[in-house]
């Protein structure tokens, strides 16, 4: 990759810097600063948008203030605080990651990128947005921006998914980096790709790195960053049921905390098996995963979800038990609750769908 560095990185003190103190979003986890905030902010930011990941993290710091109040609090609580931002994982893993704190650097977040990177949940990208923002340290990130907004500059011409490509890229943001100011020069170069430098329609014209932009050089800025063809993601057929008792109350199972969604409650079922009805499918599932014997009644609804590597639709019906009592044979517990109740527990937003429609039926 031939690139005139020196020449950039001038562009980047001279220009993006000042253009950023101009021009910088506010953002709640850019005032009040710490450690806690930062790391609670670029957990949610791996997966999430700004503007949707906001009304969490503001939620979220508010139920947890600290450090120390989110390691003390139950698992069930962070999930439900987490509900409907997926990615699941995060949440468990900083809360994981919290008592490892707590624990091991007597409740004081770590300051070196080694002990950061050691922390569940953490990789090269949020150790180095952590200990740029949080602690100063000289380290670039290398982002879904910074890298649309890099391969732009250099015209890149690699497929930017490739381990070898990344690597070049994140050589070409350490080159970059202004050290003593690590922390404004990662989150300008953010801010340039999430507000100038967009996948679709740059504004170029607007951008501080304009003069230097091999990609607007050649009038074809949306050509970057190169992206091989992602593969078709698979469609699945899921059964679930809303099993229901003479009290009026409805069961609900907990997943297992290391399957995905785990920790979670959900309407029981699972994924339909070729030559089986759904119906089928659901009587075989809660005979799996519960050990009773069901009927299903009348269809309820079907709720289409789209996960990062699957798409669903989940058909839901209603049933009762006609033999057995319930046992956590395939999930982790299960509970009976009242309709008006089953807001207390975390779920996925596809279950959610389920209690909207239940509680509309149960005004």
């Amino acid at each position: 990759m031939s690139v005139d560095t020196a020449k950039v990185k001038r562009a980047v003190t001279g220009r993006l810097l000042p253009w950023f103190e101009s021009n910088r979003r506010a953002m709640p986890w850019r005032s009040n600063r710490t450690p806690y905030r930062v790391w609670v902010s670029e957990i949610m930011l791996q997966q999430t948008r700004v503007d949707q990941a906001t009304p969490y993290f503001n939620r979220f710091v508010k139920r947890f203030p600290s450090l120390k109040s989110l390691a003390e609090a139950p698992l069930q609580d962070v999930l439900k605080m987490w509900e409907g931002l997926g990615y699941y994982s995060r949440a468990r893993n900083l809360h994981k990651a919290a008592q490892l704190v707590s624990n091991d650097w007597k409740g004081r977040f770590p300051t070196l990128e080694k002990d950061i990177l050691k922390l569940p949940g953490i990789g090269n990208y949020t150790a180095a947005a952590i200990g740029s923002l949080a602690f100063n340290l000289d380290l670039a990130v290398l982002d879904g921006n910074v890298i649309r907004v890099l391969s732009r500059l250099v015209a890149f011409p690699k497929d930017v998914r490739s381990t070898a490509a990344k690597n070049e890229l994140q050589q070409l943001a350490d080159d970059l980096l202004i050290h003593g100011r690590a922390g404004d020069c990662n989150e300008a170069l953010m801010e340039l790709g999430a507000t100038v430098c967009v996948p679709r329609n740059p504004n170029c014209p607007a951008c501080p790195l304009a003069r230097v932009c091999l990609a607007k050089k050649s009038a074809r800025p949306e050509d970057y960053p190169v992206k091989a063809p992602k593969k078709k993601v698979p469609h699945i057929i899921v059964g679930a049921a809303v099993i229901g008792n003479r009290k009026g109350e409805v069961l609900i199972a907990q997943r297992k905390i290391d399957d995905m969604l785990g920790g979670l409650w959900e309407f029981p079922g699972g994924k339909q098996e070729p030559g089986e009805t759904i119906q089928e499918c659901i009587v075989r599932e809660i005979k799996e995963e519960l050990g009773v014997n069901i009927q299903t009644g009348d269809f309820l609804l079907t709720v289409k979800h789209a996960y990062s590597h699957f798409t669903m639709d989940l058909h839901t019906y209603r049933a009762r038990i006609v033999s057995g009592r319930p046992r956590p044979l395939d999930c982790a517990g299960y509970k009976w609750v009242e309709v008006s109740g089953l807001r207390e527990y975390p779920y996925s937003k596809a279950d959610l769908k389920i209690i909207d429609k239940l509680q509309s039926n149960n005004p």
